[in-house]
C-alpha cells in the first residue's frame, strides 16, 4: 500500500508540474519542450528532487510517448500529399539533408562520440520540431501565408526520411554492419511504398474498421492496432515508431481529422511523459561541459536552417520576407530530436544526451524567438496566452 501511495502522489505532483509549466510556457509565448526538459532534469540523477517509485512507470509510458508522436505525424498528411510534396520540393529536401545532418555527425566525432552516436546527434540536427512549428505557424496567424507550403513540405519530407532513418539508426545502434544497415533501409522503403500503395487503393476500408460512433471504441482501436504494428515491427527487427507512423498514413484522411481530435489529448500526455523519461535520464551536471560545443552547433545548425527555408521559398517564388519567415520558422527542434537522442541512449551511448538535451533546449527556445522577431513589427500579432 505504501508502495501504490508513494506512486499516485508522485504521478499526481508530476502532472500538476506539467500543467503550470504548460501555462508558463503559453505567457512566455514558448514551446513547453524547454520547460520540461528543464524540470525534467531536476528531477533525475543529479537533480534536486529524484523521482524513484513512479520511474518505471515513466519509462514505460514513454515508449507509448513515441509510438503515439509516430502515429500523429503518419495522420498528418495523406499519400497524395507525400508524393505532391517529394514531386515540388525534392530539391528543397535534399538541401534541408546536406545542410543540417553533416554538422551534426562532424560535431559528434569531435565530442568523441562512436561513429553511432554520431550518426544519431546528425539526425537530432537534421529535424525540425513539426509541433512547434505548426503550433507557431498557427499563433502567429501565418497558415496562410505564401511561405507556409514550403515550410510544410519540408517538414513532410524530414517526416518521410525518419521513416528510413529510424531503421538505419537501429541496427547501426545494434552493432550490425554495413549490409544490414542497407538492408534495414530497403526494407524501410519497402514497407513505406507498400503501405502508400495500400492506403491509396484500400486505405477506405481500414478506415471503416476503425470507425464508430463511439470515441471510445475509436481510440481503443487504433491505439490498439498502433501498439499492436508497432511491437510486431519492433520484434522483427524494425522501429516501433515506424511502425506506428505507418498505422498513421495508411489511415484515409476522411478518417485522419477525427483520429487526430480523440487522440490529441492522450499523444500530449504521453508525449511529455517521454520528455521527463529523457531528462531524467540526464545528469544536469554533464550539460555544463557540453554547453559551449551545444551553442556553437546550435548556431550553425540555426543557420542552415534558415538557408534550407530561404532555398524552399525561393523556388516558390516567395519574396525576400518571406523567405526569411520561412528559414526562421525551421530552426526549432523538439520531440523527434529528442527520440533519436533517446534511442541511442537507450542503446548504451549516454554522452549523447546531455548534447542532445542542451541542443533542444537551445533551439526550441531560439527557434520561435527569431520566427517572431522575423515579422516587421507593426505586423507582429499578440500570441494567445
Amino acid at each position: 500500500m505504501e508502495h501504490v501511495a508513494a506512486l499516485l502522489l508522485e504521478l499526481g505532483l508530476l502532472f500538476l508540474g506539467l500543467a503550470l509549466l504548460g501555462l508558463l510556457a503559453r505567457r512566455v509565448q514558448l514551446s513547453p519542450v524547454p520547460f520540461v526538459l528543464l524540470a525534467a532534469l531536476a528531477l533525475g540523477d543529479g537533480g534536486l528532487v529524484p523521482l524513484t517509485t513512479a520511474q518505471p512507470f515513466i519509462e514505460a509510458a514513454a515508449e507509448i510517448g513515441v509510438v503515439l508522436l509516430l502515429l500523429a505525424l503518419g495522420l498528418e498528411f495523406s499519400p497524395d500529399e507525400l508524393f505532391g510534396s517529394l514531386r515540388r520540393h525534392g530539391p528543397s529536401g535534399l538541401v534541408d539533408l546536406l545542410l543540417n545532418a553533416p554538422p551534426g555527425f562532424v560535431a559528434g566525432l569531435l565530442l568523441g562520440l562512436p561513429w553511432e552516436g554520431a550518426l544519431a546527434l546528425a539526425g537530432v540536427t537534421y529535424i525540425s520540431s513539426s509541433g512547434i512549428i505548426a503550433r507557431l505557424l498557427g499563433d502567429l496567424g501565418r497558415l496562410a501565408n505564401r511561405e507556409t507550403p514550403a515550410v510544410l513540405s519540408v517538414l513532410v519530407l524530414e517526416d518521410l526520411a525518419m521513416a528510413l532513418f529510424l531503421p538505419l539508426l537501429v541496427v547501426a545502434l545494434a552493432g550490425a554492419g554495413p549490409a544490414a544497415a542497407a538492408g534495414g533501409i530497403g526494407l524501410a522503403l519497402g514497407a513505406v511504398v507498400v503501405v502508400i500503395l495500400a492506403a491509396q487503393r484500400h486505405g477506405h476500408r481500414l478506415g471503416r474498421l476503425m470507425a464508430h460512433p463511439d470515441d471510445e471504441q475509436v481510440m481503443l482501436r487504433l491505439v490498439g492496432l498502433t501498439l499492436l504494428v508497432a511491437g510486431l515491427a519492433q520484434a522483427l527487427g524494425a522501429s516501433a515508431a515506424v511502425g506506428a507512423f505507418l498505422v498513421g498514413l495508411a489511415l484515409p484522411e476522411s478518417f485522419a481529422d477525427r483520429a487526430r481530435a480523440i487522440l490529441g489529448p492522450l499523444r500530449n500526455l504521453f508525449a511529455a511523459t517521454f520528455f521527463v523519461a529523457f531528462g531524467l535520464t540526464t545528469d544536469p551536471g554533464e550539460v555544463l561541459p557540453v554547453l559551449p560545443a551545444v551553442v556553437l552547433l546550435g548556431v550553425v545548425t540555426a543557420a542552415t536552417k534558415v538557408a534550407t527555408g530561404w532555398f524552399a521559398a525561393r523556388r516558390d517564388g516567395v519574396g525576400v520576407p518571406g523567405r526569411l519567415r520561412a528559414g526562421t520558422a525551421l530552426v526549432a527542434r523538439g520531440e523527434f530530436s529528442i527520440v533519436i537522442a533517446g534511442l541511442a541512449v537507450a542503446a548504451g551511448i549516454p554522452e549523447l544526451g546531455p548534447v542532445a538535451t542542451g541542443y533542444v533546449l537551445l533551439l526550441a527556445v531560439l527557434g520561435p524567438v527569431l520566427t517572431r522577431f522575423a515579422e516587421p513589427r507593426g505586423l507582429r500579432p499578440a500570441l494567445p496566452r
